[in-house]
């Protein structure tokens, strides 16, 4: 039998707020920043056994993932707080709907998504920053991580809504499992196989498809409705009503695909004129917008880890309580992002030394990129919160608002012109 709110009361809205937050937002970080690791833990050991050449290969691929991922979190998201919210008012039927709509599109997306990357691979290196000495690595890198992407994207679609139906510490091990996979292989293929890029390629996808397996066992045993065959049959305005829910997280991670293939190209240009050259600004800086990616990853899954807390009791016009989950929010992540300050500022080269060990030039763009481009980033843990209540209370334009505001209507026209004046230093 699958609980309705007349039947039982949800811990949602009985449970002390802070407890709740920490049972939901622990195993989501540990989710994200797994997520987040898959790149990382490429970057580090490719730079100890390919070079920085293969590092920023990868960095030219990694928008794409993030294209992936955006698309899955703006419908796992999305689907996440529409069940929340649905089940709070206590409507089982249309979150039913939701969530069967919601793993059915992911599944279109993907598999659209991963068919326009393969066809146009080469056009898109190029756009997102490759140059001539990189497009070799990028291709190999690239061409594997594009068929892995439906093993990517459902997981994480799956997650958001597993953990939204109660199921934290299950989404946490999905990803874990993939993680500890993706590690265990990388150094197998780089050092002992000696297959370069392809290698690390290859380790991240078997790593992705274990997570897939994973998240689809769960589907059946959802614990707060059954999904039945008609759930999956894809309704516009449910497919609407996910969407418009999930924008806000679709604009966050988008965004960072456009910073990035700005970003690429900018110091591609810029970096050629300086005393750097071209790809150690594109190296260097690709590590610190994913290093940034941990930092990001950490402040959504507080965020994240409060939305079904939040939506539930928004839903049920609890609002006291949606004001202590979103003031917990808010403070757990801005002790985060300030300590990421002190580290970023003060011991840049304890991050930049993980991922190769290089000298001179390299390490001394790598510290002015950390300092730089990551000064601000105590400001980002009060956006990301702001920006993920908004869309769990049922407000995705005034979320998306926020997220474009910071992301796209301030960043571009800066981007543009700060380096006319300064260089390769006014992109960062």
């Amino acid at each position: 039998m699958e609980a309705t709110a007349s039947q039982t009361k949800s811990p949602f809205s009985t449970e002390l707020v802070g407890r709740l937050i920490a049972k939901f937002a622990i195993p989501c970080v540990i989710s994200l920043l797994v997520n987040s690791l898959y790149n990382i833990v490429d970057q580090i050991f490719i730079g100890w056994g390919v070079g920085y050449l293969g590092n920023g290969a990868t960095n030219v691929v990694f928008p794409i993932t993030i294209v992936a991922l955006s698309l899955s979190l703006m419908i796992g998201d999305g689907g996440a707080a529409y069940l929340s919210l649905k089940l709070g008012e206590g409507d089982v039927e249309s979150a039913r709907k939701g969530v069967g709509n919601a793993i059915a599109l992911v599944t279109i997306v993907s598999i659209l998504l991963t068919a326009v990357f393969l066809l146009f691979i080469d056009p898109i290196l190029t756009l997102f920053g490759a140059t001539d000495t990189l497009r070799p690595f990028a291709l190999e890198y690239g061409t594997v991580i594009g068929m892995g992407l439906p093993f990517m994207m459902i997981p994480a679609a799956l997650n958001s809504i597993i953990r939204a139906d109660g199921g934290p510490k299950y989404a946490m091990f999905s990803m874990v499992l993939g993680a500890i996979i993706n590690t265990v292989f990388d150094p197998i293929f780089i050092f002992v196989f000696h297959m370069g890029v392809r290698g690390a390629a290859i380790a991240t996808v078997m790593g992705q498809v274990a997570s897939f397996v994973v998240s689809v066992v769960y589907m059946p045993r959802f614990k707060t409705l059954r999904l039945n065959l008609s759930a999956f049959r894809l309704r516009r305005r449910t497919c609407l009503n996910v969407a418009a829910f999930g924008i806000s997280s679709f604009i966050t991670q988008f965004a960072i695909t456009i910073v990035m293939a700005l970003t690429n190209n900018l110091l591609a240009v810029y970096g050629a004129a300086s005393v750097y050259g071209a790809e150690i600004p594109l190296t260097a800086t690709g590590i610190v917008m994913k290093v940034n990616q941990i930092l990001i990853s950490i402040l959504v899954g507080i965020a994240v880890g409060a939305q079904p807390i939040i939506g539930y009791n928004y839903g049920a016009r609890d609002y006291k309580r949606v004001k202590i989950a979103l003031d917990i929010a808010l403070l757990a992540s801005e002790i985060v992002a300030i300590a990421a300050f002190l580290i970023f500022q003060f011991a840049p080269m304890s991050v930049v030394s993980l991922f190769g060990s290089e000298e001179g030039l390299y390490n001394e763009f790598a510290v002015k990129a950390f300092r730089i481009f990551l000064l601000l980033c105590p400001l980002t843990g009060f956006q990301t919160v702001v920006a993920v209540y908004l869309q769990a209370v049922g407000k995705p334009v005034k979320s998306a608002i926020l997220s474009l505001a910071r992301q796209i209507i301030f960043f571009i026209p800066a981007a543009l012109i700060l380096p006319m004046f300064l260089g390769v230093v006014g992109v960062l």
